[in-house]
């Protein structure tokens, strides 16, 4: 069965459902979101992709992204995939949104309008493997440090959203809302 992504305009409207992979050929603006966990060190969890990911393999990112589905909450959404990819089960709450759009070396588009949401749990990891290569903790400050140093080695999308990300974190200490 394909998996079906929402498509939203520049406000977040829905406007209809479209096949993944459709909607990565052709570019459409669609909804996801991103989720950021947090140790009690302030460390944020960061996950490796798996090789077999079929755009971004074996690149760092955040703690988990994806889509919700037709009809689906995307906080909903945001909880039953951080379960399902990383085996951790944590609230976690809306920060911000952001829309970004990135053509990938093998022809697909990333267009998303994707939602942040941050949350703190200093339960480990359990990750699907088909989903994850591995998993660390980092501070923010090095992780800013080491994707000035290696900038390839790192998701388009944890690029993009990572000032945010900080100025957000900085602003509340506790990043769960």
């Amino acid at each position: 069965m394909k998996e079906l992504l929402i498509l939203v305009d520049e406000n977040d409207n829905e406007l209809g459902v479209m096949d993944k992979l459709t909607v990565h050929q052709t570019g459409a603006l669609h909804r996801a979101f991103s989720v950021f966990i947090f140790n009690s060190n302030d460390e944020l969890l960061l996950q490796q992709r798996a090789d077999e990911k079929y755009h971004s393999a074996g690149l760092w990112s955040n703690t988990c992204c994806s889509h919700p589905g037709s009809g689906e909450k995307v906080s909903d959404a945001a909880s039953r995939r951080l379960k399902e990819e990383m085996g951790i089960q944590c609230e976690a709450g809306f920060k911000f949104s952001f829309i970004y759009k990135m053509k990938f070396e093998n022809g697909l588009t990333e267009h998303e309008f994707d939602h942040v949401f941050f949350g703190r749990s200093d339960e480990l990891p359990k990750p699907d493997l088909r989903e994850v290569k591995d998993w660390k903790y980092i501070s923010l400050k090095n992780l800013k440090k080491e994707m000035i140093i290696k900038p390839g080695n790192y998701s388009v999308w944890l690029k993009i959203c990572l000032p945010k990300v900080m100025e957000h974190f900085v602003k509340n200490s506790n990043p769960k809302i």
